[in-house]
């Protein structure tokens, strides 16, 4: 296959990935509902292989779910679940920032930086500012150099912290943007050097937010 035809198959798999997640994020595709791939392909105009790959993609980020004799359904969401990986990452995450922070490389703290402006200047996008706000955890652990935290961590963010939790917290703008300050402030303490300050608001800023039964239905 030539090179042109994988980038236009994975632009393809990049439109069908937006749309059904939108879909999903907004609940016109609800928890437990089949998703038809031949429906779907037509509806969108697509193929059945670009489809295909963008659902596996949204079974990786756990908003999808494959099973025998039913194929694709919007996963649902199991609240105990949920909270044992919001515990987990108050383990991994305050811990990965003091290390950050003894460590204090620039080009992380750099991605931090403009994780977060990034993150403020798409508020309004709850889609993108998931991206922007997975992104910036998962930078903050991987700024530890420990690769298991990293590994860790990323499993959490793949596979159990969902884009409709996110949505479910997410209450406009403008939490959003106390977010990206929150994070500005975690990101300040790992460039100053300050383990106890980057520990302290990094725990203190994952605290704030755990699940909550709302968002059990999304």
């Amino acid at each position: 296959m030539s090179a042109e035809r994988q980038i236009e198959i994975r632009s393809v798999v990049d439109f069908v990935h937006a749309a059904l997640l939108e879909r999903i994020v907004a609940g016109e595709l609800a928890p437990g509902a089949r998703l038809r791939q031949e429906a779907l392909a037509e509806e969108l105009g697509v193929s059945r292989t670009p489809l295909r790959e963008a659902l596996v993609r949204l079974s990786s980020e756990g908003l999808v779910e494959f099973t025998p004799n039913r194929g694709a359904t919007v996963a649902g969401r199991d609240l105990s679940d949920m909270r044992q990986a919001w515990l987990a990452r108050l383990v991994i995450e305050p811990g990965a920032a003091r290390l950050a922070a003894e460590r204090r490389d620039e080009e992380a703290i750099e991605r931090l930086r403009e994780s977060v402006r990034r993150q403020r200047e798409v508020a309004g996008d709850v889609t993108t500012s998931f991206v922007l706000n997975r992104e910036f955890h998962l930078t903050l652990v991987a700024a530890s150099g420990n690769a298991h935290l990293a590994q860790f961590d990323e499993l959490l963010w793949l596979t159990r912290i969902g884009l409709p939790i996110f949505a479910r917290q997410a209450h406009g703008r403008k939490q959003v943007l106390a977010w990206a300050r929150e994070h500005e402030a975690i990101t300040e303490a790992v460039a100053a050097g300050d383990p106890d300050a980057a520990e302290r608001s990094t725990r203190e800023h994952i605290a704030a937010y755990p699940p909550t039964p709302a968002a059990q239905s999304s």
